[in-house]
């Protein structure tokens, strides 16, 4: 049944699967192993403490799980949540100097204009004017750089890349519902085996929230909430709405980004810096490998939302034990998840001819990693293909 039409309510625990649990778990593996060093530095540059540290990776964790969560249940459709990676890379160079009690004003502001953009609509009018062939452009340029790097990885470690693309083909011929899970297993079978887990000095150490009262400068206004802002709509919550929109989900966006928003504004002083709508690990529970039955992969997210409680809970630990697996595993795991959402997503951006030229300008802007002003290449793919779109119907229109 396709997505767009379902409307039946269903049982999470009749539309639960292993599949699912398993997109749900590559989900939060993905998104924390490739992006918690980022964060972890951001808090740094900030002057935070190990203990505030820890109260970060909580707030992130207890607040995508509950959006994950929360969302997907309520609308029965896989709703992703994340943090803003490119936000937390602006924290590195712009926030120097700058106490941290103003960095959390600054995050409750940024947080309180995601809310106001998301509950009045004013995101979505935005939104709903890019044509879905430019969406899926971007998505896809996105998606890219996990295709590629996937067969990258051979390089330095081929008996293992090699190993779980052999189990995905496998699977896809004869369990495909259990594919990817299958992959992770070998992977992790075959890392262990090579000796590349690294699971030396891993203790048990639960997270526990540290308040900081928020204060509110300009320097922090200008060079943290506004741009905070911008650059967690631009680079994040466009892609994610691309991401969704590919998948073919009608979910509401505005009521959708405005709860991520509130989720933000009330985890800011425990170092929630921003939350936003995901788009890579978004792709990974919409897709075929989370569940065959595009109504049924709502259960995706809701898993990736108790594994991200989870994480949150458990602070350093989890944190700790993602690191433990080596770097060629997690590359290869993101990349073959997600092969079957970029594939769709070319086709989609490809289809009609009429604007093609400018789904393909927008996919190439994008996947070159073009980043200006602290936005990143997303935005921009965006950008060039709507004015690829527009120049090419002034021309065929005859107009100068």
């Amino acid at each position: 049944m396709n997505a767009t039409t379902e409307t039946a309510p269903r049982h999470l625990l009749r539309d639960l699967s292993p599949s699912a649990i398993a997109a749900g778990f590559v989900t939060v593996l993905v998104g924390f192993a490739s992006s918690a060093a980022i964060v972890f530095q951001a808090a740094q540059s900030l002057g935070a403490t190990p203990a505030q540290i820890g109260s970060w990776i909580w707030a992130l964790g207890l607040g995508m799980g509950l959006t994950c969560i929360g969302l997907s249940l309520r609308y029965r459709m896989p709703v992703v949540t994340a943090w803003s990676t490119p936000g937390a890379a602006m924290l590195i160079g712009s926030a120097a100097g700058l106490p941290l009690s103003d960095a959390v004003g600054a995050f409750v502001l940024s947080a309180s204009m995601i809310a106001v953009a998301g509950f009045s609509g004013f995101f979505e009018r935005m939104i709903g004017r890019i044509p879905v062939s430019l969406a899926s452009g971007m998505l896809a340029g996105v998606l890219l750089r996990f295709g590629l790097d996937t067969f990258a990885a051979l390089r330095s470690q081929a008996g293992l890349v090699l190993a779980m693309l052999v189990a995905y083909l496998l699977m896809r011929r004869f369990a495909p519902r259990y594919a990817v899970i299958a992959t992770l297993l070998v992977g992790i079978g075959v890392a262990g085996a090579a000796g590349l887990l690294r699971m030396e000095g891993l203790s048990l150490e639960l997270a526990r929230p540290v308040f900081v009262a928020p204060t509110w400068s300009i320097g922090a206004v200008a060079g943290i909430a506004l741009p905070l802002f911008i650059v967690t709509m631009a680079s994040q919550n466009v892609p994610g709405v691309a991401a969704i929109r590919a998948a073919g989900y009608p979910v509401p966006i505005s009521p959708v980004i405005g709860w991520t928003g509130v989720a933000n504004v009330l985890l800011a002083p425990f170092g929630a810096f921003a939350l936003n709508l995901a788009a890579i690990t978004a792709a990974i529970c919409m897709g075929r490998e989370a569940h065959e039955d595009p109504a049924r992969r709502y259960v995706a997210s809701v898993a990736a939302g108790v594994f991200y409680i989870v994480v949150g809970l458990s602070g350093a630990t989890v944190v700790a034990l993602f690191a433990a697996f080596p770097k060629e595993l997690i590359v290869a795991i993101a990349g073959i998840a997600l092969l079957g959402t970029l594939g769709s997503s070319l086709a989609m951006a490809l289809r009609e001819e009429s604007e093609r030229e400018a789904a393909l300008v927008t996919f190439l802007v994008t996947a070159s990693g073009l980043s200006l002003w602290g936005i990143g290449s997303a935005f921009w793919g965006i950008v060039a293909g709507v004015v690829t779109l527009a120049a090419s119907v002034r021309v065929k229109s005859g107009r100068p």
